[in-house]
């Protein structure tokens, strides 16, 4: 497995990765010593000046000395990177239409992507509609606490706040799922500072705590997240993750709490400020985020890196979206996000006219058949192109299929708006890279 890793570390984290090594550099060296009836040594200089300096009457050969160095060097080199596993799991939408709720759910709650990134725009006090997660099927575990408690969360690069359920709710759609109970954890720390988070199907209401959070192989000792206490009703009942941990700016954090990869950058807890994406195409695994690193065994080509145009959400400009080499929508440029929170490619209602026409799709239906005669869907950024097969935008489920494209307006200072969500994201490995605002693509291997 090849790891990307950048030689510049935070000089922070430098020194506390070189503690920690050379604290089992100089137990080596005294394991050795104290076999041969040496003299201990107690400090990294000794340790320095030892191997530089020692004579051919030391107790340890030099060359031993040195050796030894050389490990303790190669263990510090290592990256500080994990993977975290995503597991592909039943979407709401599917779980919803198993228990006959699914029309009437729509009905009380109809989709509406554009209250997550622009709540006034939407009408609606919305500021993460439910909704926006009804296709989601990549989950990954993470653990709070003292002992550790797992939780299911969904890795969302749309939003900022990590939260989880309670027990302090009561409530199916949080007994139905983990509970985190801080009363069996040593580590917890309360504070007075209340969460809410609006929905278009109601709120979550609770409280931010701070405690231990590891994700993958990193322990981030003091992480603020939220507690609910309320959560709406039928769609986190039958949702298949416990909560949500987001991956944007702290610009756009509820209440102002710092998100997790921030503290992980703040902490030095990662080797490099970024974390990276990929979706397998197998159905049930293979999926992960890393944090800290880039894996290029999982991608073909090089990575074409692009600028954010704002950082805020992973948002850059996109220059023109073809069918055929037809220009079908964004023909003056545009404004793109880069979601894993959201699970459709969504855009302009002109736009997306214009796409269901080109395909044949009615309502947002479409016959299975056609999928084979159909084009791909170009995303011109940063003058590259980005193409999307038929397989990634046509979604099949069990011989009914639909399009993978939502109409949303949300025009912006510099132009309409497209969401790029887990359709796009699939056909590519995607670094989000904080330290220098911007993000990079590249062809899944």
């Amino acid at each position: 497995m090849d790891f990307e890793c950048s030689p510049k570390f935070h000089l922070r984290t430098f020194w506390k990765i070189l503690s920690g090594r050379f604290t089992f550099l100089i137990r080596a060296i005294n394991a050795i010593r104290k076999a041969l009836g040496c003299v201990f040594i107690r400090s990294s200089t000794q340790a320095f000046l030892y191997i530089h300096h020692s004579s051919p009457l030391a107790c340890v050969s030099e060359n031993i000395m040195k050796w030894l160095l050389l490990l303790s060097l190669v263990v510090l080199s290592q990256c500080r990177v994990t993977k975290v596993s995503l597991k592909k799991g039943k979407s709401l939408r599917q779980s919803l239409k198993e228990h006959g709720l699914l029309e009437d759910f729509l009905k009380k709650h109809p989709y509406n992507v554009a209250s997550k990134y622009f709540p006034g725009l939407a009408n609606e006090a919305a500021s993460e509609p439910l909704t926006n997660y009804m296709d989601m099927e990549y989950y990954g575990t993470i653990s709070i606490g003292t002992p550790a408690q797992e939780f299911s969360v969904l890795f969302d690069t749309g939003s900022s706040n990590l939260w989880v359920p309670s027990v302090y709710c009561s409530s199916t759609p949080c007994t139905n799922h983990n509970q985190f109970n801080p009363s069996d954890s040593s580590t917890y720390e309360a504070t007075n500072e209340s969460l809410s988070i609006q929905y278009g199907s109601g709120s979550m209401t609770g409280f931010l705590a701070y405690d231990t959070v590891q994700v993958g192989g990193i322990v981030d000792t003091k992480q603020i997240f939220g507690l609910s206490e309320t959560e709406p009703g039928t769609a986190f009942e039958y949702s298949q993750f416990d909560g949500i941990l987001g991956l944007a700016f702290p610009s756009i954090a509820s209440s102002g709490a710092t998100p997790v990869f921030d503290n992980m950058m703040n902490e030095g807890l990662v080797s490099q400020d970024l974390f990276s994406v990929y979706l397998s195409s197998d159905e049930q695994s293979g999926s992960f985020v890393m944090f800290g690193g880039i894996d290029s065994s999982y991608y073909s080509g090089s990575l074409n890196w692009i600028p954010l145009s704002a950082e805020t959400y992973w948002q850059i400009t996109m220059d023109s979206i073809t069918m055929n080499g037809e220009t079908i929508a964004c023909s003056s440029g545009c404004q793109a996000i880069i979601d894993t929170g959201t699970s459709l490619l969504a855009g302009p209602s002109t736009g997306i006219s214009n796409i269901e026409s080109y395909i044949g799709a009615s309502d947002g239906t479409i016959s299975c058949s056609a999928m084979s005669s159909l084009p791909n869907i170009v995303f011109t950024i940063n003058g590259i192109e980005f193409p999307v097969p038929p397989s990634a935008y046509i979604l099949d489920d069990s011989g009914s299929c639909s399009s993978g494209f939502e109409s949303i307006d949300l025009p912006t200072s510099s132009g309409e708006l497209w969401i790029l969500g887990d359709v796009f994201i699939s056909q590519y490995y995607v670094v989000f890279d904080r330290a220098n605002n911007q993000v990079a693509l590249a062809s899944v291997a």
